[in-house]
C-alpha cells in the first residue's frame, strides 16, 4: 500500500494526514499551540511550536502507515507570517503573522518608495499589513539589531520544509504573498528588493508547487518518524492548497473557506488584478496559472472569540442549534467582523470588530447569529468582488472548520445563491498539498490528473431564494456601516 502525507501549518494548530492514493485519510493528527498578542493588533508565534506540533502529529500518522510506503509529501500553510532565521538557522524573533496589523506605516512607505502603480504592476497588489515585506520592513525599522542578523527569511511552511529537508525553499503561491515577488514572471523581483533594502540572498528558492524541493533528512527521521528520501513537494499557502483538495483548479470554479480567517478563492488562466487592490492576485499551485482571492481576516476566528468568551460554556453544536431557530437578521442586530482589522474589501488595519442594534432583549444565540452572519456578508463582499473584475463564478465549493457547521453552510448558500459543493474529504488544504506530494513524486502526471482521482463530491446545497432576499436586506445595511465608521476607527487607534 503507498500512502502520501499532506502537512498543514495553520495559525490554531498543525495538522497531518495520511492519504492513500485515491485520496481517502487513513490517519489523521493536530497538535494546536498558542498565539500570542503583544499589543492590541499584534500577533507572534514561535516558530518551534510548529516544529514541535508537527513532529508529534508526523509521529502520530507514520504509525499507522504500517508495512505501507510513504511516496510523497507535501506542504501547506499560513501564508505571509514572517520567519527570520541567522547564520546558524536559529530563529531571531517570534514570527509576525498574517493578521498582525502592526505595519500600516511601513506600507506606506512602502508605496512611497517603489510608487502604488509600479508596486501593483510587479506584485499584483497594494502593500497591506498582512503581507510579509511590510512586516520585514518593520524588523528592519525597528529592530535593527534583528534585522542585522537576517540570513533566510522563511514563510511558516517553508521553516517546517527546511526542517524536514535542510533546504531553503517556497514556491510561487506562498511567494507572491510576501510581496516580494513578481507574479506575472513567477520569481523574485530584484528591482523591489533593491528599492526596499533587502538582500535577495535572504530569500529561498522559489518553485511551481508541484516540484519537488528537497527529500526528507536524517536528522528529521528520529523526530517525525519519516523514513530518509521521500520527497517534499513545493505545497502550496493555505489557500492556494484548500483549492486543489476540493478540486478547484479551472476557470468558471471557486471555493470558500471559513477557517480563522476566510477566503472566496477563484482560479484564473490569466493575472487579474483589481487596481484598488481590494482582491488579491497571486500565482496559482497550477503551473502557468494564477487566483484571485477576497480574504476576511476574522472570520471563524470571530465565532472562536465568540464561544470562548461570551458563550458560557456552549459548544458550537449547541450554538448552531439555537441559532438555527432565531430568525435571520437576528431580530435587527448585525456584526462587523473586524477583530484583526479586514481586507477585502475596505483595507483598513484600524478597523475593529461591532454589535449594531443591541437590545436588552438580545440573548447570547442573537449575538452568535450576527457574528455567523456577519462573517457570511463578508465572504459575500469577497465573492460580489470577484464579479466585479470579470471572473465568473459558476461552481462553489465549501471548506474549513465552518463547512462542518450544517447551519452556516445553509446560511453561505442562501446568502450567496449558489448551490454549494461540500467535498467528500473535509480536509481541505492538507489533501491538496497531499495531491501536490503525489504529483512530485510521480504518482499523478499532473494537479488536474490528482484532482480528478482524489477529490469528489459529498453534499450539494441549493438556495432558497425567500432566504436570499431577507438576508439582501440586512447585507444592504451591513455595507452602509463601515464608512459610517472609518474616521472613528482611525481616531480609536489615536488614543
Amino acid at each position: 500500500m503507498k500512502y502520501l502525507i499532506g502537512i498543514d501549518v495553520g495559525t490554531s494548530g498543525t495538522k497531518s494526514v495520511l492519504f492513500d492514493l485515491d485520496g481517502n485519510a487513513v490517519a489523521s493528527a493536530t497538535a494546536e499551540y498558542p498565539l500570542f498578542q503583544p499589543q492590541n493588533g499584534w500577533a507572534e508565534q514561535n516558530p518551534d511550536d510548529w516544529w514541535e506540533a508537527a513532529c508529534k502529529t508526523l509521529r502520530e500518522i507514520t504509525a499507522k502507515a504500517g508495512d505501507g510506503e510513504i511516496v510523497g509529501i507535501g506542504l501547506s500553510g499560513q501564508m505571509h507570517s514572517l520567519v527570520l532565521l541567522d547564520e546558524r538557522n536559529e530563529v531571531i524573533r517570534p514570527a509576525i503573522l498574517w493578521c498582525d496589523g502592526r505595519t500600516a506605516e511601513e506600507c506606506a512607505e512602502i508605496e512611497a518608495l517603489v510608487g502604488r502603480e509600479k508596486l501593483v504592476e510587479i506584485t499584483a497588489n497594494p502593500a497591506l499589513p498582512g503581507f510579509t515585506a511590510s512586516k520585514l520592513m518593520w524588523v528592519k525599522k525597528h529592530e535593527p539589531q534583528n534585522f542585522a542578523r537576517v540570513a533566510h527569511i522563511l514563510l511558516a511552511k517553508d521553516y517546517i520544509r527546511f526542517k524536514l529537508t535542510g533546504e531553503y525553499a517556497t514556491e510561487v503561491s506562498d511567494a507572491s504573498g510576501m510581496q516580494l515577488l513578481d507574479v506575472k514572471e513567477r520569481r523574485w523581483s530584484e528591482a523591489l528588493c533593491r528599492i526596499l533594502g533587502i538582500d535577495p540572498s535572504f530569500l529561498a528558492r522559489v518553485y511551481e508547487s508541484p516540484e519537488v524541493t528537497g527529500y526528507i533528512q536524517v536528522a528529521a527521521t528520529e523526530q517525525t518518524g519519516l523514513p530518509v528520501g521521500i520527497p517534499v513537494a513545493g505545497g502550496a499557502g493555505d489557500n492556494a492548497a484548500a483549492a486543489i483538495g476540493t478540486g478547484v483548479c479551472r476557470d468558471g470554479q471557486a471555493f470558500t473557506t471559513i477557517g480563522t480567517s476566510g477566503v472566496v478563492f477563484a482560479p484564473t488562466k490569466q493575472p487579474v488584478i483589481d487596481p484598488r487592490g481590494r482582491i488579491h492576485t497571486f500565482c496559482a499551485a497550477v503551473p502557468g496559472t494564477w487566483h484571485v482571492m477576497g480574504v476576511t481576516q476574522a472570520a471563524g476566528l470571530s465565532l472562536q472569540w465568540f464561544r470562548n468568551t461570551l458563550g458560557g460554556g456552549d459548544g458550537y453544536r449547541e450554538l448552531d442549534n439555537a441559532c438555527a431557530a432565531l430568525p435571520i437578521g437576528a431580530e435587527r442586530l448585525l456584526y462587523l467582523p473586524y477583530l484583526m482589522g479586514e481586507r477585502t474589501p475596505i483595507l483598513d488595519a484600524n478597523a475593529r470588530g461591532v454589535f449594531f442594534g443591541l437590545s436588552a432583549m438580545h440573548s447570547k444565540y442573537h449575538m452568535a447569529r450576527a457574528v455567523m452572519e456577519g462573517v457570511a456578508y463578508s465572504l459575500y463582499n469577497c465573492l460580489e468582488l470577484i464579479g466585479e473584475v470579470g471572473i465568473d463564478v459558476r461552481e462553489m465549493a465549501l471548506c474549513g472548520g465552518g463547512a462542518k457547521s450544517a447551519f452556516w453552510r445553509e446560511m453561505i448558500t442562501d446568502v450567496y445563491s449558489l448551490p454549494i459543493q461540500i467535498k467528500e474529504s473535509s480536509e481541505g488544504a492538507a489533501l491538496g498539498a497531499a495531491i501536490l506530494g503525489g504529483c512530485a513524486a510521480g504518482v499523478y502526471p499532473s494537479v488536474e490528473a490528482g484532482c480528478q482521482t482524489a477529490v469528489r463530491n459529498k453534499l450539494v446545497f441549493d438556495p432558497n431564494k425567500q432566504n436570499h432576499d431577507a438576508y439582501m436586506q440586512y447585507y444592504a445595511l451591513y455595507n452602509r456601516l463601515y464608512p459610517s465608521l472609518k474616521d472613528h476607527f482611525e481616531k480609536l487607534q489615536e488614543l
